[in-house]
């Protein structure tokens, strides 16, 4: 009789462990998941927002593209700037038997300077390339953000999902082995079977392989985030167990179309090379007009003319240009170079803008789709499956329901809550790659260079070249 009552009283002990364990699975879970060891527990949160501010302000890639950047931006006023002229110095008809300055009436000491001057309008299109080469840096720049803001951010919502998971897989095996327990006492007093105690016990153990698996995958994201963050990969990542979980409603896809083409940094860096192959093809062209070189020189002269006076200096001026004669081979074969890299480009244009409407409509697609598999599994079968749990449980008291559907059924509930939270981060990270697609930060800024120009402002443009 003590033996059917501990396992009566065992029995509603789990009945109190499941509603228990159904309250804490609702939107927002309590305590945070299993940790691999004693050192990450006592390592302060990482919030979302902290590891984002984080990423943007150390990662070296990033890093180094501010860098290059950086350098771009002083090329422009280097390009504006005549050549440097040339100093001369020279020693004119020295005579070779004396080598005396005085001998000959033309033997000169000379100094002079040479300047060499492009063709009007050269160095402005050098300078103007140049900016739009910048600007196309800076842009790659703010691209580069927004890939490093949605690398981070998806992992993190993943990391949050295994917490989660483990957290819901640590209460569900202290269930199974409280139901092992059950199960034990069942078939010592001769009411239950062998089986149903090997079969709990099986549970356990894919339990405990599915830890195993969930584990190593959150050591591999917590590697992946860390070196985001310029952090040591085996450093120990905790998050907030408490997250808001609300999603809210997507924006209309052509909205969303419309806003990508007009802040995107990698349409506008794209527009930016466009308009640097334009200048650089219109300087091939001006390169078929001449370039000029001006110049003077002054003539020391020593000795005395026959009739005693002292020789006079010399002054000369030069003026000489380049003669481009041989143009089909050089000059028109820059042209055509220089015209089929613009095209290149313009081809170029139109892939990055086909896409970002891709990486738009997708992103959009998973998110509308992860939402609406999250209030499912929040509003719908989560409730239903709890409800079956706790009925199962009390049928299976009074023997109603074999212990085989017991167990299914909590296995069945440890999947949909698992699902829920998988739903919840797929919903995140597709949000996180919807707004670096469209080209916004998560503080609601643009990521495009404050000189990059509008789609509407590079049609105006090329319209105008046509």
């Amino acid at each position: 009789m003590s033996i059917r009552f501990s396992w009566i009283a065992g029995l509603c002990l789990l009945s109190v462990s499941v509603t228990t364990t159904a309250a804490d699975t609702g939107l927002m879970l309590g305590r945070s998941a299993p940790m691999a060891d004693s050192v990450r527990s006592a390592v302060a949160p990482l919030p979302l927002a902290d590891a984002v501010a984080m990423a943007l302000r150390d990662n070296p890639g990033l890093a180094a593209m501010r860098a290059r950047a950086e350098a771009a931006a002083a090329v422009p006023v280097q390009a504006a700037v005549l050549p440097d002229p040339r100093l001369l110095l020279n020693a004119v008809n020295l005579p070779l038997d004396s080598f005396s300055l005085s001998q000959e009436g033309m033997t000169q000491l000379q100094v002079g300077v040479v300047q060499a001057l492009p063709f009007p309008g050269k160095l402005a299109l050098r300078e103007r390339a140049a900016e739009y080469e910048s600007a196309a840096a800076h842009d790659e720049v703010g691209e580069m953000r927004l890939q490093l803001e949605r690398d981070v951010r998806s992992v993190w919502w993943n990391l949050y999902y295994l917490d989660r998971a483990l957290d819901i897989l640590s209460r569900n095996r202290q269930l199974l082995r409280q139901l092992v327990e059950v199960a034990q006492t069942k078939y010592r007093v001769g009411q239950g079977l062998q089986q149903d105690v090997l079969l709990a016990q099986l549970e356990l153990s894919q339990l405990q392989d599915q830890e195993i698996a969930l584990l190593g995958t959150r050591r591999g994201e917590e590697a992946r985030l860390n070196a985001l963050l310029k952090r040591p990969a085996d450093q120990a990542v905790r998050l907030l167990a408490n997250m808001p979980t609300a999603l809210a409603a997507s924006a209309d896809e052509e909205a969303l179309q419309a806003q990508a083409l007009q802040q995107r940094p990698l349409l506008a860096a794209q527009q930016n090379v466009i308009e640097a192959a334009r200048a650089r093809l219109d300087l091939a062209r001006k390169d078929q007009s001449p370039d000029f070189s001006l110049g003077a020189r002054y003539g020391l002269r020593s000795g005395e003319n026959p009739d005693g006076s002292s020789r006079s200096d010399f002054l000369s001026v030069m003026f000489s240009m380049n003669m481009p004669i041989f143009t089909s081979r050089r000059q028109d074969a820059a042209i055509d170079q220089r015209g089929s890299q613009l095209q290149q480009q313009r081809y170029s244009l139109d892939e990055a803008r086909l896409r970002v409407s891709r990486e738009v409509s997708r992103a959009l697609a998973d998110y509308r789709a992860a939402r609406e598999q999250a209030g499912l599994l929040e509003l719908g079968i989560l409730p239903q499956a709890r409800q079956t749990v706790a009925s199962m449980l009390a049928a299976y008291q009074v023997d109603k329901v074999d212990f085989l559907n017991l167990v299914r059924s909590q296995v069945t509930l440890f999947n949909y809550e698992t699902r829920y939270w998988y739903a919840v981060s797929r919903a995140n990270q597709a949000q996180a790659a919807l707004q670096a697609a469209v080209g916004k930060l998560s503080d609601d800024s643009t990521a495009a260079s404050p000189t990059s120009r509008t789609e509407s402002d590079i049609s105006h443009e090329e319209a105008s070249h046509e």
